[in-house]
């Protein structure tokens, strides 16, 4: 498995992964077409500056990518991070995460802020993640999403 950047080809792909592994906890059907905007990659997405968006590929194979987004000063948000379900539980996720963190400091920042699906609440909190709250989702009238943060760089944190 290798962790790189995703090609505009690819956005397709993504967002398809994106859809199968929310669909992944039993998700209802009227929930999933409630989510497809918020889970759609496109191409322009990926070739924009601000979009920091890899892929966990075995040879030509997605398994996962995720999405650095919305850079503020020293904190950058963990716009997407989405695991093919039959790669779930091998170790795909942690991967990405790792790298995500690694990238976030490559970029400046020093706290990566997290809006998650409760079913990664566990994840994200092995990851090294604090839980600081919970968001309205907005695709879904009435559901929140747990946040997180997790300092990257503790000894420059504010």
């Amino acid at each position: 498995m290798k962790i790189r950047a995703a090609q505009s080809s690819e956005a397709d792909t993504l967002s398809r992964i994106a859809m199968r592994s929310k669909a992944y906890w039993g998700y209802s059907e009227d929930f999933m077409a409630a989510c497809v905007d918020e889970l759609s990659v496109s191409a322009a997405d990926i070739a924009r500056d601000d979009f920091h968006c890899s892929v966990a590929a075995d040879g030509d194979v997605v398994l996962g990518f995720y999405v650095l987004e919305k850079q503020l000063k020293d904190q950058i948000e963990l716009g997407a991070l989405f695991v093919a379900p039959e790669h779930i539980g091998a170790g795909v996720g942690k991967a990405l995460m790792d790298s995500a963190k690694q990238h976030a400091v490559d970029l400046g920042s020093v706290i990566l802020a997290i809006q998650g699906d409760p079913n990664a609440e566990k994840f994200y909190l092995a990851a090294g993640a604090v839980l600081t709250g919970r968001k309205a989702s907005e695709s879904i009238a009435g559901r929140f999403l747990p946040t997180f943060e997790i300092t990257l760089i503790p000894e420059r944190s504010r």
